[in-house]
Order: structure tokens, then sequence, then C-alpha cells
């Protein structure tokens, strides 16, 4: 029973840390194989499913060659107009365990670019997913910290988990 009830616990938050002064961490567990949360975080068309941020947002570009040395480009629309955009490059790719890369936003609010590692564990069927964001400075950090980024995410990784709960549905039946 006490295992079910932390499995729920576990889908239902989202950790916030800053295990250093120039970085954050995300944290999150999903009910899924590492496999499918992998396939989610590098294939354009599952990522246009879920990377929407909160709702009003649409995804107009997708780009991703997940490999060390690939590049990438995201952007999104909100219905009132507003636009973003971010592109980086992967550093490392270790399919399954972890993709690091660099990520400059295309209007920037903070000098420098990022660096974004996601680790990938699994463990009894459910995928941990860490999220680090390195930036330049603390300075930069508490900035980026005082946005509405984390429930951004979480919104965001509420959709990803449906995602992957049909996909992991999918699988089930085809076997």
């Amino acid at each position: 029973m006490l295992e079910r009830l932390d499995a729920l616990l576990a889908h239902l938050t989202m950790m916030v840390t800053t295990p250093s002064d120039r970085e954050i961490a995300m944290t999150r567990t999903f009910s899924a194989r590492r496999r499918l949360v992998f396939e989610a975080l590098t294939t354009p068309e599952l990522l246009r499913r879920w990377l929407l941020g909160p709702p009003g947002w649409t995804m107009t570009d997708c780009q991703i060659d997940p490999r060390s040395g690939g590049a990438y480009r995201f952007a999104w629309r909100h219905s009132d107009g507003h636009a973003m955009g971010v592109r980086g490059v992967c550093i490392d790719v270790v399919p399954l365990e972890r993709i690091v890369a660099t990520e400059r936003v295309d209007d920037p609010w903070y000098r420098g670019e990022a660096l974004l590692t996601e680790s990938l564990v699994e463990r009894r069927g459910r995928t941990t997913l860490t999220l680090t964001m390195r930036y330049d400075s603390r300075e930069i950090r508490n900035r980026v910290l005082k946005t509405p980024m984390a429930a951004s995410l979480w919104t965001t990784y509420d959709r990803l988990d449906y995602l992957l709960a049909a996909r992991t549905a999918e699988a089930e039946a085809s076997r």
C-alpha cells in the first residue's frame, strides 16, 4: 500500500531545487518506461504534442537532431500574438540516459546561454526525469526562478504524462 502511495505522490509532484548557486533542477517521475520518455524528448512529432507550456500556446517550430553535435530549435506563439523561441546544440547524448545541451533564448532577457541536462533513471517501470539548468551566474538563476517557468513546466509535464500513459497503453495492447 505504501509503495502505491509513494508512486502516486511521485506522479503528482514536481520537485524544484537549487543544487548550486547557478543551477535549478526540476524532477518529475512518470509511470512509463525510460525508452518512451526518451522518445518523447527527442521526436518532433511527440514533442509537438506536449512541449507547449500553459494554455494558449502553440508550437510553431520543432526541430531536433538528438545526437552529440546536433542542433535543436523550438518556437511557440501565444493566442495573444506573443512569440518566444529557444535554440541550442546537443553536447552529449547518451540514448535512454542523458541529454546535455546548450540553450539560448531568441529574445534574450538574460546574458549568455544555459546548459541543460536531462537525466533519465528507470526503476520498476517508472522513469524519473531530472532537468538541471545551469546559468552563467547566480543573479541570472535568481531572475529565472522569479519567472512562471516552474508552473509552466508543471503544466507541460502533465501533458507529457498523458502522452506517456497513452503510449504505454498502446504498447501493452500490442503485446
